[in-house]
């Protein structure tokens, strides 16, 4: 045979073992990536055009449900969601224009009766070729959810409540909010100018803040801080600090001031109480690098492993043998400012992982997926996520927050007849712009059942004015009372 040929054939060959071997990967390998791709337009439509179970929340309430229609288009159901934009942050929408988001996209194979397991309980659909379907049960209470939305109000912020124990997201909402069910119209354009419309808005309320976006956490921070401190042995609750209305930072001649120019210090749990930024930001030098590791075993640097799509965002911490080169980050990261950026879950979680007694669990956002008869088929268990300290560390710093509710910054926590373990947080922004107002916590403080986070941007309607303690406290407190049934 001609060399030449023989060439070409080889050549035919390997580019058709090429093109098999790429039909094989897109077909097999790859078909779960390109079947939940947004732009794959065939995945759109078919999810769209076929029935769908229902989102419920805890406590019953329908979020979303499919009707049918006979509109004119050639689609046969058409998805709603009657709480509007009560729970969009968290159930997001399914649209054969935009895709899907949030539990409706992480979930879409069970709501589609696509999952094994809810295949498996639905035998009877399948032999009889009728198209079955799964319902996701949030864990998710609308009680909480819309006391979370009363009590913010007009003010932009998140509010974001867990089961202790379980790591079972009880509320998570954020305001402004977004409706949406213009978004899912058969109609591509009335939904495509909703959509334009939507991310026009400069206030972004399509931005499920409680999760996506990040903020510095300011003096709740002091949490952590006061927890790598007592469990690597560089203070314990009755170490004394001098009383200073400012901290001289090394390498530069800058200083780190206390709040409203106050002269604070004394025991860490003294300093605590009152929030005391110079021995917070002393702390966090004396840490030097053993700070970054103990921050990260609050899941600081990491994003939270939550089943809501798109995800959670990375927190963001200090890097790790930077001390050396730059020392008053490592101040202000002790009172949680500089670097440090936190979304209002993950301070949530860091409230869930003192109050578990050191461990952090995952958090997520349901709890069952049921058949289309109501039948549980899979329950979401409960399994930690990090430890963040010891049992022993966590109960410490317990009563450190108990103080700081009994008789510190947190008063406006209090709730008669039970004991609230918290801590404010006023976190300073770009000049000119008013202080972010945050608290965390948990009640019952000695026997924990809900951990709870709470931030108001720029101070709401308090504005420059505003403090954790003033603004986002009291908010805490009404819905520690909702959680645990108190008027």
């Amino acid at each position: 045979m001609n060399p030449a040929i023989r060439r070409v054939g080889a050549m035919l060959i390997l580019l058709l073992l090429v093109l098999v071997g790429q039909l094989t990967y897109l077909q097999i390998v790859d078909a779960n990536n390109l079947n939940k791709n947004p732009h794959n337009v065939r995945t759109l439509l078919q999810n769209a055009n076929r029935p769908r179970g229902d989102i419920i929340t805890a406590d019953g309430t329908v979020v979303a449900h499919s009707v049918t229609v006979n509109d004119g288009t050639e689609f046969k159901y058409q998805r709603q969601y009657p709480t509007a934009g009560l729970f969009s942050q968290v159930v997001g929408y399914q649209s054969f224009v935009f895709g899907s988001t949030g539990v409706e996209n992480t979930y879409n194979s069970d709501l589609t009766g696509q999952s094994l397991r809810v295949q498996l309980h639905s035998l009877g659909d399948l032999l009889s070729g009728t198209q079955g379907t799964g319902n996701v049960v949030l864990s998710l209470r609308a009680d909480l959810q819309r006391t979370a939305q009363a009590a913010l109000g007009s003010q932009r912020g998140s509010v974001v409540v867990l089961d202790v124990q379980t790591g079972n997201v009880l509320a998570m909402y954020s305001n402004p909010t977004f409706d949406p069910n213009p978004l899912v119209s058969h109609n591509a354009q009335f939904a495509q100018a909703a959509f334009t419309l939507l991310n026009a808005n400069p206030d972004h309320p399509s931005l499920p803040r409680a999760y996506r976006e990040l903020y510095p956490p300011g003096s709740s921070f002091k949490t952590v801080t006061a927890s790598v401190a007592l469990e690597d042995g560089v203070a314990t609750p009755d170490t004394t600090f001098p009383f200073l209305t400012q901290l001289t930072l090394p390498q530069t001649t800058a200083t780190l001031q206390n709040f409203g120019g106050e002269n604070c210090g004394g025991t860490l749990t003294q300093s605590f109480t009152q929030s005391c930024n110079t021995t917070f930001g002393r702390l966090g030098l004396e840490l030097g690098e053993q700070f970054p590791p103990g921050m990260a075993k609050f899941g600081i640097g990491a994003a939270p492993p939550l089943d809501d799509a798109p995800g959670a965002v990375a927190s963001t911490g200090l890097v790790p043998g930077s001390f050396a080169q730059n020392m008053p980050q490592f101040a202000f990261a002790g009172i949680g400012q500089g670097v440090i950026a936190v979304t209002p879950l993950q301070m949530a979680l860091i409230a869930d992982g003192i109050a578990n007694g050191g461990v952090v669990m995952t958090p997520h956002v349901a709890s069952e997926i049921r058949d289309a008869n109501g039948k549980v088929v899979e329950r979401i268990n409960p399994s930690p996520w990090m430890t963040a300290t010891t049992p022993q560390v966590a109960a410490a710093v317990t009563q450190l927050m108990i103080n700081v509710v009994q008789s510190g910054t947190g008063t406006a926590a209090q709730i008669p007849g039970v004991a609230v373990a918290g801590k404010t947080g006023t976190a300073q922004n770009a000049p000119g712009q008013a202080p972010h107002a945050w608290f965390i916590a948990f009640a019952p403080a000695q026997a924990p059942k809900y951990a709870v986070a709470v931030i108001v941007e720029h101070g709401g309607n308090a504005g420059s004015e505003a403090t954790g303690g003033a603004v986002a406290a009291p908010i805490a407190a009404r819905m520690l009372r909702t959680a645990l049934g108190l008027p």
